[in-house]
């Protein structure tokens, strides 16, 4: 992607946001499930991952999110560090668990499957974060869901419980929830890959926007290999927990790299 296409101000090269150094996580089993991945992404970077299906991406996106330990490495956010690796029978303390908690209103993380609230509707589910992480008052939580849901142009639906509503339009929902938070940075794992194809397109509209017109920075995996060439800085391809390839995603594409020849062929 050019910078010229984005409307927005390129941000300076060296404004660094994330950086990830020897992430390292074993399985119980022993197993190596991320080995010594270093990464680092600058403000509005697109980062798009790649990679056979247990190569280690979603775990890495969850590490970098605080949603699993890990036992080697540390991961900071503008210089400071907000997470680092523990062995496995390490009990956190109560200060460690609060930056893990800080580090979440940070990193914004948007799943594969929804986990939206059943019971309540489209706008409440938005308005949780500010209201009770954040602790906005009530008025304000729901101005600030109120232009999460514009924002991804469901504005109208917002009194719609998640039943009501269509894969695609659940799944806006859930960006909405994670953009209302205004993280510095917004984790995307597969987040079209249980939806009917018809109502993808909806989905990678609004994260084509958020990259365009918002200038987002974001790590995403997907599967969509033109979706990824649209969007991305950079293409990052994993196997067996590591970081095989990484450049331009024409780069990447035209890697002679068997591992990625074989993934794009498929």
């Amino acid at each position: 992607m050019t910078e010229a296409a984005r409307t927005t101000t390129p941000a300076p090269a060296d404004e660094v946001i994330l950086e990830v150094e020897g992430l390292r996580k074993r399985w119980p089993n022993g197993r190596l499930a991320l080995d010594g991945v270093d990464l680092t992404v600058t403000k509005a970077d697109v980062i798009v991952i790649l990679g056979p299906n247990g190569c280690g991406k979603s775990t890495f996106l969850r590490c970098l999110n605080g949603l699993e330990r890990y036992d080697e490495g540390r991961v900071s956010l503008r210089g400071e560090e907000v997470c680092r690796g523990r062995p496995a029978d390490h009990v956190p303390t109560k200060a460690e668990d609060a930056a893990i908690a800080r580090l979440r209103q940070r990193v914004g993380m948007v799943f594969q499957q929804l986990h939206l609230f059943p019971h309540v509707d489209a706008l409440h589910n938005v308005m949780m974060g500010p209201l009770h992480v954040l602790r906005r008052t009530k008025a304000e939580a729901r101005e600030i869901a109120l232009g999460a849901l514009r924002r991804v142009g469901l504005e109208h639906l917002g009194d719609h419980l998640p039943s009501e509503l269509s894969g695609g339009q659940q799944q806006r929902v859930a960006i909405a929830r994670a953009i209302a938070m205004s993280p510095e940075i917004l984790l995307f794992d597969e987040p079209t890959s249980a939806l009917d194809p018809l109502l993808v397109r909806e989905v990678f509209k609004v994260i084509r926007s958020l990259v365009y017109d918002d200038a987002m920075t974001m790590l995403l995996i997907t599967h969509d290999l033109d979706f990824a060439r649209d969007v991305a800085d950079r293409v990052l391809f994993m196997d067996a927990g590591r970081i095989a390839v990484s450049g331009t995603p024409e780069e990447v594409f035209r890697s002679d790299h068997p591992l990625v020849r074989r993934f794009l062929e498929r």
